[in-house]
This record gives structure tokens, sequence and C-alpha cells, in this order.
């Protein structure tokens, strides 16, 4: 896990990182506070400690321009005490407040309970369910009950524009080209086997009728 520290007094910089990397974490710091954004979205960090008080932008607007772009968690790390400091933080987007000077066993504990919290919402979102059928994109496999088979990559990639589009029905050439935009390259006679196959397995799980073709106008689950 790599954690992004915002803070721009030198000693307290220090003292995160080598607290972070003594509890095994990875970290990135910056001593350059500008375009703190751009910075934070190149590392790819799993969570930001990000100061609120900063040269330039304070972290509230920092905080803001991340949030355009990237749910990735983040924790505001200041020595700012007022509730309506904490609360506008929180309605901004942050995942957990903590004040300075901070006592290094709750700032590990706060920082590993934003990470479990994170790591729980990004597994719901790999998972999709309707009509009692599950799409787990991170495993690749379809399940039904207590049965599951696994899906090729085009099969799964079918799959899940069908699920996002669940109830509507997709045409044809729509969920072709939306495949080639994930780059996965097929005609309109591949997606037809793919289609079948992806039938067969849903059979061998116990579901049908589960894929409807509207002729001359597309799939719909």
């Amino acid at each position: 896990m790599k954690i992004f520290i915002v803070e721009d007094e030198p000693e307290i910089r220090l003292e995160l990182k080598a607290l972070l990397e003594n509890a095994l974490y990875q970290t990135q710091t910056t001593e350059s506070f500008e375009s703190l954004a751009d910075q934070i979205l190149e590392a790819e960090p799993d969570l930001v400690l990000l100061d609120w008080n900063l040269p330039g932008e304070n972290g509230d607007w920092v905080l803001n321009k991340v949030r355009a772009r990237s749910s990735v968690p983040v924790i505001f790390l200041t020595s700012r005490t007022d509730a309506m400091d904490e609360l506008s933080g929180m309605l901004k987007g942050a995942d957990d407040y903590i004040t300075k000077p901070f006592q290094p066993p709750i700032l590990l504990a706060r920082i590993a309970a934003v990470l479990k919290r994170s790591r729980k919402d990004t597994e719901d979102q790999l998972r999709m369910t309707y009509k009692g059928v599950t799409l787990d994109l991170s495993r690749g496999t379809v399940c039904f009950q207590e049965k599951e088979t696994e899906l090729s990559r085009n099969e799964l990639k079918i799959l899940y524009c069908l699920f996002v589009k669940k109830g509507e029905i997709v045409a044809r050439p729509d969920l072709i080209e939306e495949l080639w935009d994930q780059q996965v390259f097929i005609d309109d006679n591949t997606l037809s086997v793919n289609i079948t196959r992806i039938r067969g397995k849903l059979k061998e799980i116990g579901v049908e009728n589960f894929i409807e073709t509207r002729r001359g106008m597309g799939y719909k689950i």
C-alpha cells in the first residue's frame, strides 16, 4: 500500500514518512506545492495524507481537484481544531480528519480503517448482481446460487456491458463499439459466438433465458 504525504513542515513530513514505513507502508512525499492534485494523481497512491494549511493552494482546494478525477481515500491532517473545519473537510469529500499533534498509534489505526473501507468499496464495485446472477469482475466468474463458472476475457467484457445496462436493450452495433473502446476487437460473427458460449455457461450453473435476443434490435438481460 502506498501513501502520498502532503505536508509542508519538513520535520512532520519526515516523522510521518518514518512512521508509515516502519508500519510497512510505501510512501511518497513532495517538497513542491504546485500542481499538487496532478502530483497525487500521477503517483496513484492508495491513500493521501493531506495537510490543510499549505503554501499556495489550501488542502481543501487540492481535495476538490482530486475528487473531480479520483476517489482515492484522503485523510486531512491539520492543526485546526474547530468543529466546523472538520465538518467542512468531510463535506468536501475527505475520508477522515486528524488534528495535530497526532498520536502515532491512533493515526495508524485511522489509516488502516480508511484503507479497509476503501478495499470493501472497491470489492463491492467489482461484483454486480442481477436476477440472482452475480458477475465477479476481479475473478472473471459468473455465479448463481452456489454454482460458479469461469468466463473468457471476451465473455466477461460482453456480460459486463449487458449488466451495466440491465433491463435495457443493447443494440449489437453499440455493444461491438463499446467492446472496441475496451480494447476487445470483435466483429458481428464473433459477438454471436461469444453470446452463445455465455448462454451455455449460464445454463451449466442453472440459469436459462437470462440473455434475451430482440430480433433486429439487440440483447437484453
